[in-house]
Parts: structure tokens; C-alpha cells; sequence
């Protein structure tokens, strides 16, 4: 088929899209594929759902031998499990935390929540670096500090809001204004933090959802400064005021800081009573990391000196997405560890497939089922995933007095 010189001059006739305009057409098209992959994955008249859990791994999660989560069913004391079609036991993560109040009343130490005396622990996580799998390190904390008992508010406080699209929002379509964490601290009308968290379908783990509405703060921060508005209610206070709003609802809080050392940024590091620090073991990363530290550094001394908090209970450098048969890697963490001592965790969250392949659902390794991949390779996953955060929570604990309970 051959095109007419009309049809070529009609052609000129329509400019092309500006980059603007293209980036936008771009953004729309994928957003709408986003959303019918989800609606696909999760329709909506349904809602994500938590998998149920064996006696096995209840046993491991609280604590106790098998045989004795099998002696309470049979003696039907505490929840009473559900049945698989096979007939075995399957326990919601709901059950889990009942097993554990059960217990908890002959027992307190099956009971990991905060008491009276302890206060709330904030874990900021960050680093400006891309893929240091910040994200990745911040929603397993969350789960992983849920599944063993803890309260948790996990906070996306990156624009991108990688995390919230993992716990099931898509951030364009399920998060409107004023329904992130900026509503809470904006300085025009700002809301209570209360409306804005929701429940996830994780029992014991609530989410204050991102989106792109984050920006703002960024972008109303200077405009105060310069305006002298609000003078007694400084940016890097704000974050640490919508928390303890709700202080007396959770256990721990995790900030999934965004990647870059901004006013969000600071302000989540003055609410923080721990630092976590994502770092992928490549030169490069290295490199930006030092960067990173030394800006932190220049700016936290500003903000301390304003009457910002900086008291942390603890900072600690995570290595992430670590390959053992790596040379050079091992190389990088000796140095790490030569250079920073126990500010390095001992254990380091391995870069495996079978996150990657829960992702590509949506889901995280806690959410997945053995069945789902290759079971050496989940169970790899699983137990470096474990390892980090098992280090993580005795660092909390210790921060509460009770590391060796």
C-alpha cells in the first residue's frame, strides 16, 4: 500500500508530542496496564489475602516444639486451626498471635510487645542509592517483625511507593490526597495520622500508603522556610509529631525512606530511634554511600543544632543483594566489616531468585509458598530473610532492656 502525498501532508499537519507530552502518554499506558495486570492477579471484588500456615512453621514462629501446637489443638485449647482439604492444620496469622496471647498469660515472654517503660521504636531505612533494595529490606522487616508478634506500622515515604504497591495499593488509582503520610504533616490543614493508616490483610501490620502526593513536602518545606511560616513548628519535627499521635498503637514503626536526602528524608531521620543503612556490595555503591554519609553527617548537624533529635538506639549497615561466589563482593564486605566493626549486621540478605519471582505476584518471601518455586532455593531465601531480621529484632529487643529473653 502506497501513501498519497495528501496522506504525507496530512501527516505534517499532526506535530509530534512534545517529551512532556510523550513521558505522560507513557505514564498513562502503563499505569492502565498496571491495573488491569492487578485486577488480574487480584480482581476486585476480592482482596489479597495472607496464605495459612502450617503447625510446623507456627511451631518456629512462636517458638514451641510441633508436638505441642499439636497437644493444644488436640486438647482444643487456644484458636481452633482451620483444615486443609487433606485434613492438616492450617492456621491464620490471626491464630498465630491468639496462640501467642494464650500463652503469653501463663508466660510472658511469648509475648514480644512493647511494656510499660519501652518506647515506640522508629526504624528508618535508606540509603540515596537505586537498588540497594531498600524497599525490598523494609517490607520483610515489617512482616517479619509481625509474624513474631510485634505491632507494626510499616510507613512508604518514597514517592514511588514500591512498598505500598507490594502490600496491594496501586498508588494512583488506591491513594488519593491526603492519604499519605504528607496529609499527616503538611502545614496547611494537616490530618490526623489515625484516618490515614489502613489495615493490611498481614494481622498485626498497618500501612500508611505513598504516592506521588509525597513530593509536596519537598517542594512547601522551602517556601516555609523562606516565609518564615510556622517558624515554631520546624519541617524536621513533623514526621516525629504524626507518630506519636499514635504511639500507643504499635510496637515498632518502619520508614521506607525515599532515595534521596531530602526534607522527608531528614525528617523521618529525627523521628528515627534506629538507622538502617541498605548497601549492595559493589564499588560504585561504595562510592555513593560515602557521599551519602558524609551529606547526612553536614546536614544532621544543622538540624541538631536546632533542636533536632538524633538519639538513636542504634545504626547498623545491611548488605544487600550479597552473592557468595562472588570474589569481589567478599572483598567489599571484609572491608566493611574492617572499616565499621559490628555496625555491620552479621548476616546479610543474599540475592536470590525466589524474591524476584514473589515479586513478579506481588508478594514478598514470608507471603510465598514452597510450592511456588524450587524448594531449596525459597528455603535459601527464606532463611537469609530470616537471619537479618531475627539480628534486627535482638537489637530492638535490647533497646527494650530484654535482648536475651
Amino acid at each position: 500500500m502506497t501513501t498519497s502525498p495528501a496522506n504525507l501532508a496530512n501527516a505534517r499537519v499532526i506535530a509530534p508530542q512534545s517529551i512532556e507530552e510523550t513521558i505522560w502518554s507513557d505514564s498513562q499506558a502503563l499505569g492502565s496496564q498496571l491495573q488491569m495486570l492487578r485486577e488480574r492477579l487480584f480482581p476486585p471484588s476480592a482482596e489479597k489475602e495472607l496464605r495459612r500456615f502450617s503447625s510446623p512453621e507456627v511451631a518456629k514462629l512462636i517458638g514451641v516444639t510441633e508436638s505441642y501446637i499439636r497437644h493444644l489443638a488436640l486438647a482444643a485449647e487456644g484458636p481452633s486451626p482451620d483444615k486443609t482439604a487433606g485434613g492438616r492444620r492450617a492456621y491464620t496469622l490471626e491464630h498465630v498471635h491468639e496462640l501467642r496471647r494464650f500463652l503469653g498469660n501463663s508466660k510472658p515472654a511469648y509475648l514480644p510487645n512493647r511494656r510499660s517503660g519501652d518506647h515506640l521504636q522508629v526504624i528508618a531505612v535508606t540509603n540515596f542509592k537505586g537498588g540497594s533494595g531498600k524497599t525490598t529490606t523494609a517490607a520483610h522487616l515489617a512482616q517479619y517483625l509481625a509474624l513474631h508478634g510485634h505491632r507494626v506500622l510499616a510507613v512508604d515515604l518514597d514517592p514511588q511507593a514500591s512498598m505500598s504497591a507490594l502490600f496491594g495499593y496501586q498508588p494512583e488509582f488506591d491513594v488519593g490526597e491526603n492519604q499519605t503520610l504528607y496529609g499527616a504533616i503538611c502545614y496547611d490543614k494537616p490530618r490526623q495520622l489515625s484516618d490515614i493508616i489502613r489495615t493490611t490483610y498481614f494481622s498485626g501490620l498497618d500501612l500508611v500508603p505513598g504516592n506521588l502526593e509525597l513530593h509536596e513536602f519537598e517542594h512547601d518545606t522551602p517556601r516555609v522556610l523562606a516565609s518564615r511560616e510556622h517558624a515554631d513548628d520546624m519541617f524536621f519535627l513533623r514526621v516525629a509529631e504524626a507518630l506519636r499521635s499514635v504511639d500507643d498503637r504499635y510496637d515498632v514503626v518502619v520508614i521506607d525512606c525515599p532515595p534521596q536526602l531530602g526534607f522527608l528524608t531528614m525528617s523521618a531521620l529525627c523521628a528515627a530511634t534506629s538507622v538502617l543503612i541498605t548497601v549492595h556490595p559493589q564499588m560504585l555503591d561504595i562510592a555513593s554511600m560515602n557521599q551519602f554519609l558524609a551529606m547526612t553527617s553536614n546536614l544532621l548537624s544543622v538540624v541538631k543544632e536546632a533542636g533536632g533529635n538524633l538519639d538513636y538506639d542504634w545504626m547498623r549497615y545491611l548488605v544487600t543483594r550479597y552473592e557468595p561466589n562472588d570474589a569481589p563482593q567478599a572483598q567489599i564486605v571484609a572491608f566493611l566489616r574492617n572499616l565499621f566493626g559490628e555496625r555491620v549486621l552479621t548476616a546479610m540478605m543474599v540475592k536470590s531468585t525466589a524474591i524476584s519471582d514473589a515479586g513478579l505476584s506481588k508478594q514478598t518471601i514470608y507471603e510465598a509458598t514452597k510450592d511456588s518455586m524450587h524448594r531449596q532455593t525459597y528455603e535459601r531465601a527464606l532463611e537469609s530473610m530470616d537471619s537479618v531480621n531475627s539480628e534486627i529484632e535482638q537489637l530492638v529487643l535490647k533497646a527494650w532492656g530484654r535482648a536475651t529473653e
